[in-house]
């Protein structure tokens, strides 16, 4: 499998005519999306890492982000709830305790929000996600109904985004704490832990859908879910970018103060 027979790829789907006969040729496919399609590639990011943003813009990033990052743990136990088969409920449990920690200790959510109160938002605000876009609502709430309604292997195929997701965190990571001096490593702790957890999870959905998915058609459902994740993401850097960047604001959204 090339990039040249992956042309016929759509904003939904790898196309009819394209035939994965193996596990091989699947893990290509699902490479080759990540390469074109994952967020880190959307404009808004690149402006993000790169120190092009003022503080109110990283602030509506952060605040947006946060509704994503805390219904991550809704999703997967949505997905757990999809399994019979105790082993994989076991695996995949580890990945709420990632994002909502445990008693004595601290998880992925309360990292993000030392993020958002490091960068000045009031952490009530932010919980109660009242000036989060529409749009970041839309995409996020979609993609726990996806989870729900879709099959098992899809359910778990839509995570495979977490196979790029070190990337991004390393370059985040270095561009944010180069560019910005408002942002300092204590609050950058929740990419960090990402460093190590996300190719932890990213394995094992990895190795589970090309042991799963037996047939073309198993296998083309999993990448268009891959598809519909990378969409996801990328579609909450549009409206970030229509609102902060190009100055769209929707009624009610967060308001960055002026500098």
């Amino acid at each position: 499998m090339n990039a040249a027979s992956m042309t016929g790829m759509t904003a939904l789907s790898i196309g009819k005519d394209i035939k994965l006969t193996s596990a091989e040729e699947l893990e290509a496919t699902l490479r080759h999306i990540g390469a074109t399609r994952y967020h880190s590639l959307h404009p808004f990011h690149k402006l993000l890492h790169g120190g092009k943003l003022n503080k109110g813009q990283v602030q509506a990033w952060a605040l947006n982000r946060y509704y994503y990052q805390s219904t991550i743990p809704i999703k997967d136990a949505v997905v757990i709830s999809r399994f019979r088969d105790r082993a994989t409920r076991l695996e995949w449990r580890h990945r709420i305790e990632d994002h909502d920690g445990d008693v004595g200790s601290e998880g992925g959510i309360e990292r993000w929000l030392k993020l958002t109160e490091g960068l000045g938002l009031d952490t009530a605000y932010v919980e109660s996600t009242e000036g989060i876009l529409p749009a970041t609502r839309f995409a996020v709430e979609a993609y726990v109904h996806f989870c729900r309604e879709k099959s098992p292997l899809e359910a778990i195929a839509s995570s495979l985004t977490e196979l790029f997701a070190p990337s991004i965190h390393e370059e985040r990571i270095a561009g944010m704490l180069q560019h910005y001096d408002f942002v300092n490593p204590d609050i950058m702790s929740y990419f960090k832990r990402r460093l190590t957890q996300a190719p932890r999870d990213a394995n094992f959905a990895l190795d589970y859908v090309r042991t799963h998915a037996r047939t073309p058609e198993e296998r083309a459902s999993v990448c268009n879910a891959l598809i519909f994740k990378t969409n996801v993401l990328w579609v909450q850097l549009d409206a970030l970018y229509h609102a902060y960047v190009e100055g769209n604001i929707p009624p009610g959204a967060f308001v960055p103060k002026a500098s």
